[in-house]
């Protein structure tokens, strides 16, 4: 039984085991949170191939829930004293905790890439007003984003006519410097005066990027899924070492 172990041992196994459940649960539901885009920036890390800020969040769904079911069965075991059940647990949650890890790499890798590549930028220049199906899901986006956020353009009206585009290949800079999204609008949504949101009048287009809203989004979803789960995988290895100790004294 439990007495065969440190009651201390006991007690800390019992407390680690109900906070790792606790963890499981509220990585359970902030993964499923990030999963379902709230910000709506998927189509950002999806056009490339480059969505794995997702697949790491689909990885540790299963691993919160995972967590909440060996946090209860890690309870009964230590509680009841049996080697076998310590044993089992032990090797789920070594199972679990490396597919835990790699869900925290992957997410984190490629928020790097997709923040610190320039890649989102590249992304907005190549596709934004295509008309293959990549161009115009992005081209949606980013008209949503604009106008919602009253950004434009990554870093601000300069990236339309800083660099090449598909969107200056369509439209001539004298006509359309930058996309008409960029225009500051009134309560109606109606632009407030094209001639001079064209010729760049600050008090007429919107000046700043949307990189500090396309960011925050991926740092918040990466937050959840990488440095949360971190957090759960460094006591879940306390408590491992524990365990094992426990299991030593049975």
């Amino acid at each position: 039984m439990a007495g065969k172990g440190s009651p201390s041992l006991v007690a800390f196994l019992v407390l680690g085991n109900v906070v790792i459940l606790m963890c499981g649960l509220a990585l359970f539901a902030e993964t499923i949170w990030a999963t379902t885009d709230p910000y709506k920036v998927y189509p950002m890390l999806g056009v490339t191939g480059k969505d794995d800020v997702f697949a790491g969040g689909w990885i540790a769904i299963f691993c919160g829930f995972s967590f909440f079911l060996l946090g209860v069965y890690g309870v009964v075991a230590t509680l009841r004293g049996s080697r076998t059940m310590v044993m089992a647990y032990l090797v789920l949650m070594l199972i679990v905790y490396i597919f835990e890890t790699a869900s925290c790499i992957t997410s984190f890798t490629h928020r790097d890439y997709m923040i610190n590549s320039n890649v989102i930028l590249k992304q907005m220049l190549r596709f934004y007003s295509t008309e293959e199906a990549q161009g115009k899901q992005l081209t949606r986006l980013w008209n949503s984003i604009m106008m919602d956020k009253e950004c434009c353009g990554f870093n601000g009206p300069v990236d339309w006519i800083a660099y090449s585009s598909s969107f200056r290949t369509t439209y001539n800079e004298s006509y359309a410097p930058w996309p008409y999204m960029c225009c500051k609008r009134d309560s109606n949504f109606a632009i407030i005066n094209t001639e001079g949101c064209r010729v760049g009048y600050m008090d007429y287009i919107n000046s700043k990027g949307c990189s500090d809203y396309i960011v925050h989004a991926i740092n918040s979803y990466t937050w959840g899924i990488s440095w949360f789960g971190f957090a759960i995988l460094m006591w879940t290895l306390l408590v491992m070492l524990a365990e094992m100790l426990y299991y030593t004294q049975l």
